[in-house]
């Protein structure tokens, strides 16, 4: 039986001292996987890019994996330090606002941010509609390291998918979003708006040079023809030695043309118009209007 169609749960635990604790949450509608980085000796942990449930076909929200993610934190005893992404999903709409608000933890995205926003502020003509530095309360740049309990994390500046995401390293844990996938699935993504094939493949060159027994914890997963169970986590050295599109010895224009290539077949996400719109404003709906109702806009003939 699938499992790509169910809430799957796995830990990933520490290693010893200096390693989290890690817990992969997958959501079967958008193959979305949400993480929980927790120190051991403290408890506190970090929540990355968890989501607030959106139904395209009905435009409704819900928040089933988010109260699921807060379950976790309550049955192992955690207590909520930060509230992270990697970058503005357009597949998901974040939940970055919401557990601000129930946890009282500080949430964080990277600094490009503003940049990213002026992009989808010209594609939506609302050149003001978004303010990173009023919904985030902290703008990681490259280099910046913070603290999860005892242990220090650090960002990386990875875009490719986008021209601001990042990846966090905490010990031998690495959260490396939208760049790659498992190893037989390859590499994701990099045709949207502001996107770079050349910068992807910089970005993940950056995380394949991590210590080979690092721990990639990826941010999506689709299964394939054979494999009919979500996965997310694998080393860097079985990346180097397996991977299907970056694989040790695989040269750059080779890699560059086939994701290219693969990328013009792909269609738009089927919430990408809607969620760009909420995540640039750290996943608050617009404000409502005179009767009380959010609206979204959506650009017609555009893509």
């Amino acid at each position: 039986m699938s499992k790509l169609n169910q809430r799957v749960v796995r830990h990933s635990p520490s290693r010893g001292a200096g390693s989290p604790d890690v817990w992969g949450i997958y959501e079967p509608d958008t193959g979305s996987i949400q993480y929980i980085c927790a120190d051991p000796e403290t408890k506190q942990a970090a929540l990355i890019d968890v989501v607030w449930n959106f139904d395209p076909k009905n435009y409704r929200f819900s928040t089933g994996s988010m109260d699921q993610v807060l379950d976790l934190v309550r049955e192992n005893g955690l207590s909520v330090a930060w509230v992270l992404d990697t970058h503005p999903h357009a597949d998901h709409v974040m939940a970055s606002a919401h557990l601000r608000d129930r946890t009282g933890a500080p949430n964080a995205i990277g600094a490009k941010l503003p940049e990213i926003a002026g992009i989808w502020g010209k594609i939506y003509n609302l050149p003001d509609a978004f303010d990173p530095a009023a919904d985030f309360d902290r703008l990681f740049a490259e280099g910046e390291s913070f603290r999860i309990g005892n242990l220090e994390a650090r960002v990386m500046l990875s875009p490719g998918h986008t021209l601001g995401s990042i990846t966090y390293v905490c010990g031998d844990a690495a959260f490396v979003h939208d760049t790659l996938m498992q190893p037989d699935v390859g590499t994701s993504r990099s045709d949207f708006p502001g996107g770079s094939t050349a910068d992807l493949w910089e970005s993940i060159q950056a995380i394949l040079a991590l210590p080979g027994e690092t721990r990639l914890f990826v941010g999506h997963d689709y299964g394939t023809a054979s494999r009919h169970e979500p996965q997310w986590e694998a080393t860097v050295a079985q990346h180097l030695a397996v991977n299907a599109h970056v694989k040790a010895g695989t040269r750059r224009e080779d890699w560059i043309k086939r994701r290219q290539d693969r990328d013009a077949t792909l269609a738009l996400p089927d919430r990408i118009l809607a969620a760009l719109q909420i995540n640039l404003r750290g996943g608050r709906l617009p404000k409502p209007e005179n009767d009380g109702q959010s609206y979204l806009k959506l650009p017609v003939n555009r893509f």
